[in-house]
């Protein structure tokens, strides 16, 4: 093989070869991205059809002054019969919205609890329904959820939303380049997929920003990547403070804001001390909420978690993450009603409070209905990009016979030190995103493959360098 490296000038084989990655990342990963950005979309524009469709559980069907939680936790527990253990309780938000009593049972997923909406006045049962995570959404999001986090293919499927949110960074920074290195330059409107090529590159602009925005919040909640990006952040102390609940221990410890996506299982000791009896438990909720409303947990949405065994402390915590945020978490001892521990959001260091309001932008909850909008915007924009990107291809594909364009020809007209420089940040980010640097390798294999198909390069790898300027 003849080394063309120096037919080239270095910036016509710089841009050849950001041309053909990105090229490779539209064709191969953009089905995965297309489909992250479909049910993500998805996602964000349901919290109103999940209120209509859920409107009977939601609802209280009776008005007037609510018993106690005590009241209406006898309720759930008579609807629900002895098994299932008591979680958590959610107070009803307002007058005419019911109180959820939520309980562990056998056959449910890490997050989810099956919950009892009670009528907070009549104490009547309007619904028993299984919940999911911080924000307790109910069935229809839920499977809405699991579709753009793993298809439904339980941890296997979350490979397929990890490789688009690692390769999407990768094709922002591509195009960006592209769109730059070619403003200028003549285009005629009769040249093949003229039309597409400069609506995708328009809209790749507009949409950069939030495209990087969504790469970098959604590998959060990857597999592998995800826990690399943890391990990163203890070790530089980006953690996100959270109560002790040891009684103890007295200290406050640290935790994740991804929590909820991980087994309740993991909250109870080791050493499994004995439960606290129910009777304790439900005599005490009320005095537990006058507690942490004294204490300064002031919005309406409250969830009062029970000991998990002696010697563990009360939790009780908001969970209202829209705009202005609040997710304060007190911890209260059972015996002297004190609290013991607490986590105040106005205190946390101001990369946990990014962090936290990213996610709930990337989940378009943050800022309401308008949040929901700027998403669902994006996503309907990222698969119009795609869309029009899969057009160019189409009309420019080569003609069978031809030579390939390959990823390994585009590389071998770099200079020694430009391959070098992509060669550590390729192994670098492949340690970071094991699935960039293994689909990056599948990549480098179809290329040998379709080039010992047709040949080894010839001349026009020249002519081709230099038409990439």
């Amino acid at each position: 093989m003849t080394d063309r490296s120096s037919t080239a000038a270095p910036s016509s084989a710089l841009k050849l070869f950001v041309t053909r990655l990105h090229f490779y990342v539209g064709l191969f990963v953009g089905p995965f991205i297309f489909v992250a950005a479909l049910t993500g979309t998805l996602y964000v524009l349901t919290p109103q059809i999940e209120d209509v469709v859920y409107r009977d559980q939601l609802r209280a069907a009776s008005t007037g002054t609510p018993q106690s939680l005590a009241a209406q936790i006898g309720a759930a527990r008579a609807a629900i019969g002895e098994g299932p253990k008591l979680f958590a309780v959610r107070p009803a938000t307002a007058d005419g919205y019911t109180t959820r009593m939520m309980f562990t049972a056998p056959g449910l997923g890490d997050s989810e609890n099956r919950a009892i909406f009670i009528d907070p006045v009549s104490l009547a049962v309007q619904g028993d329904l299984t919940v999911y995570g911080t924000s307790g959404i109910l069935p229809f999001r839920t499977t809405l959820d699991y579709l753009h986090r793993n298809l439904l293919l339980g941890d296997f499927g979350r490979h397929y939303s990890e490789l688009a949110a690692s390769w999407l960074w990768v094709s922002v920074f591509g195009g960006v380049l592209l769109w730059f290195w070619r403003r200028g330059v003549p285009k005629s409107s009769a040249a093949k997929g003229a039309s597409a090529r400069r609506l995708h590159g328009r809209i790749g602009v507009i949409i950069a920003a939030g495209l990087l925005f969504l790469s970098a919040t959604g590998l959060t909640w990857s597999r592998w990547a995800g826990d690399h990006i943890d391990r990163f952040r203890s070790e530089v102390g980006w953690i996100t403070p959270s109560v002790s609940l040891d009684l103890g221990a007295g200290a406050v410890a640290v935790g994740g804001e991804l929590a909820e996506h991980q087994g309740h299982g993991a909250m109870a000791a080791p050493s499994s001390p004995p439960a606290i009896p129910e009777a304790d438990v439900i005599g005490r909720m009320d005095q537990v909420l006058a507690v942490a409303r004294a204490g300064g947990i002031d919005s309406p949405m409250v969830e009062i978690r029970p000991p998990r065994s002696a010697g563990k402390a009360w939790m009780v915590r908001e969970y209202d993450r829209g705009w202005p945020t609040q997710v304060d978490t007190i911890a209260i001892d059972p015996g002297t009603m004190a609290i013991t521990s607490r986590a105040d959001f106005k205190t946390f260091p101001i990369v946990a409070k990014l962090i936290r309001w990213g996610i709930d932008a990337h989940m378009g909850i943050l800022f309401g209905v308008a949040n929901q909008i700027v998403m669902a915007a994006l996503g309907v924009a990222l698969m119009a990009m795609i869309v029009y990107g899969y057009a160019i291809w189409w009309s420019r594909r080569p003609a069978p016979g031809g030579s390939p364009k390959t990823l390994i020809r585009a590389f071998s007209y770099l200079t020694l030190r430009s391959k070098l420089i992509i060669i550590v940040l390729a192994a670098g980010f492949g340690v970071v995103l094991p699935l960039m640097g293994a689909s990056l390798i599948v990549f480098v294999l179809i290329d040998l493959v379709r080039w010992g198909l047709t040949g080894l390069v010839d001349g026009s790898g020249t002519q081709e360098a230099g038409r990439a300027g």
